[in-house]
């Protein structure tokens, strides 16, 4: 495997420890070596546990440092990784307006570049920044696209992410008992590939279900939590 593969294998398993040892000796290889593209990964992967951690600040000041090397590279792909981070951060400290910019810029640019996965990885962050700027209909047209792309193309690693997107839709729509369900089933996905949410999501995820027992009370809370973790994704959006 290569490193890239290597370090967000083990971002997705919540290894913050490994990634951060294996990126700092990345950054010193790459240099060393002139390898751009190496350096921006690496940094890249900075960011994400700087975000990870609740460091938006050093999370945008890493993202901005991948950035800068990829935009030396003269290879219109590389600064794509960066600016997600960037969106990202700006999405998580509230600015949803500009974090909408920002991923409808990103989704051209990856259109462009012929990555389809990652367009539908970045609708499902565009459908956050619909759904907190009120916009409940582009928020659910999204998502429903971007559910039945994923189960269609059996792209299983973002059947947790189509979780997650249920959970937060159940909740925007008053469906406690629902969303409930839908924390369950998310975590039981991410469990079953042996990762934990990106950042972001994992944020949506807990206000999701500080809403739900909030609302229905942490014993129904957990009923409807256990009644979700044995859902079968599939069969949960039918």
């Amino acid at each position: 495997m290569s490193f890239s593969d290597d370090v967000r294998s083990a971002f997705r398993r919540g290894e913050t420890d490994a990634v951060v040892a294996m990126s700092r000796a990345e950054i010193d290889r790459a240099r060393a070596a002139g390898d751009l593209a190496g350096e921006v990964e690496a940094r890249y992967s900075l960011a994400r546990v700087a975000l990870r951690g609740g460091d938006l600040a050093g999370a945008a000041a890493r993202a901005q440092e991948a950035l800068a090397v990829a935009l030396r590279s003269g290879d219109r792909a590389l600064p794509e990784r960066p600016r997600h981070v960037l969106a990202a951060v700006t999405r998580m400290s509230g600015d949803l307006t500009r974090a909408r910019e920002l991923y409808l810029e990103n989704i051209a640019l990856n259109e462009s570049l012929g990555r389809p996965e990652v367009v539908n990885s970045e609708r499902h962050n565009l459908a956050f920044c619909e759904l907190g700027l009120g916009n409940l209909d582009a928020a659910r047209d999204l998502w429903a696209a971007s559910r039945e792309r994923v189960f269609r193309e059996g792209w299983d690693d973002f059947v947790p992410y189509v979780c997650v997107a249920g959970a937060a839709l159940a909740s925007a729509e008053g469906d406690q008992h629902r969303a409930a369900r839908m924390v369950g089933l998310a975590d039981a996905a991410f469990a079953a590939l042996g990762q934990v949410p990106d950042p972001d999501d994992a944020a949506e995820l807990a206000a999701v279900r500080t809403a739900a027992v909030h609302a229905i009370g942490e014993a129904r809370f957990t009923q409807e939590y256990a009644q979700g973790q044995h859902l079968d994704p599939r069969a949960a959006f039918a």
